[in-house]
């Protein structure tokens, strides 16, 4: 996401992308040497290198990266290697799993990079706008408007997208 952001800029260096996407620099170091063996990125050397895309963003869709990190989009072992399994022909699962393969490798094959870059700035956007519509109706108003989306109490349930479970969070204005 952010060689796309500031792809035609020059080189982004890792530690400037991992403290921008919030992403430990070791990780992100591993991702790089993957993305630069299938020449998704390049490498510049110096004190001002670092990568950049080696296509603009708007050439490069989600599934050849996350092919390129992932190998194929299956996701059950028969689907990608049918002679693992004695049960393929006769398997509803099978075809089920190769179906979803199928359609979530169309969905991803038809974003780019440049699609995920408008679509956080369109995010960020409407996000500064709410929070500007805060700052501008006052402090009283804005207490009044967190109050009644979260209730009388102050306490927000929030979804924890790694678990897929809610979690209570006190909201401290």
């Amino acid at each position: 996401m952010e060689l796309a952001k500031h792809y035609g800029e020059g080189p982004v260096a890792l530690k400037e992308m991992a403290a921008q996407q919030d992403i430990p620099l070791k990780y992100l170091e591993q991702i790089a040497i993957i993305l630069k063996g299938v020449k998704l990125i390049r490498s510049v050397r110096g004190p001002f290198g670092g990568y950049a895309l080696s296509r603009p963003p708007d050439q490069m869709d989600l599934l050849e990266i996350v092919e390129a990190l992932e190998g194929p989009l299956t996701f059950v072992h028969c689907v990608k290697d049918p002679s693992s399994c004695q049960k393929v022909e006769s398997c509803a699962f099978n075809e089920l799993w190769r179906t979803v393969s199928m359609e979530a490798s169309k969905i991803l094959r038809s974003v780019t990079l440049a699609d995920m870059v408008r679509m956080d700035s369109e995010k960020k956007s409407s996000l500064l706008s709410c929070l500007e519509e805060d700052i501008l109706s006052g402090p009283a108003s804005a207490k009044s408007s967190r109050r009644s989306s979260q209730g009388e109490t102050g306490v927000q349930s929030v979804s924890n997208p790694r678990k897929g479970s809610k979690s209570r969070r006190t909201f401290h204005p």
